[in-house]
């Protein structure tokens, strides 16, 4: 990969979260791509990833239904947007299957459940390990400083800490 979507990434606009783990990038793509996985993994502890639905395909759902810690579950689906096998995984929350635009609104309890992005997944070889990227593109500058402000960096770090361990036992 010549250039990774952090290299293009608009500070203004992307948050970035970029990192060295010691698992291939095969286990992490595994992880991104298996429900059964993707469930152990990608929702923040005390939080819950309770159903997962993925077709990984360009026009393909992403659906996950996120459960809280007091048991309220919040579904939501997006569309893959690219797939390179082992390298790229590129979806997002403003398209629905099919690519069709998505209608958000506000769920109670859910302060995010507004936000429209597009997740731009990488993974590159790095020794045993691999150099994982993770950029949420936004919108706007408000949408970027909101999706910061509710925790970008440590929810998706600690998602990103959960799949690593998760990882090492595959």
């Amino acid at each position: 990969m010549s250039a990774t979507r952090a290299n293009l990434a608009d500070p203004k606009l992307d948050l970035v979260l970029e990192r060295v783990v010691d698992v291939p990038a095969e286990l992490v793509w595994l992880a991104w791509t298996s429900p059964e996985h993707l469930k152990k993994w990608f929702t923040p502890a005390p939080w819950k990833t309770v159903d997962c639905e993925l077709d990984l395909r360009p026009g393909g759902q992403f659906r996950t239904v996120m459960q809280s810690p007091e048991g309220q579950q919040f579904p939501t689906v997006g569309c893959y947007l690219e797939i390179v096998p082992k390298r790229k995984l590129v979806w997002t929350s403003a398209l629905e299957p099919g690519y069709r635009p998505a209608k958000r609104t506000a769920v109670e309890g859910l302060e995010c459940s507004e936000l429209l992005f597009t997740a731009v997944i990488t993974l590159e070889p790095h020794g045993k390990g691999t150099k994982y990227t993770a950029t949420a593109l936004h919108r706007n500058e408000a949408d970027a400083k909101k999706h910061l402000e509710l925790g970008f960096h440590e929810g998706w770090g600690k998602a990103l800490d959960q799949l690593v361990e998760l990882a090492k036992t595959m």
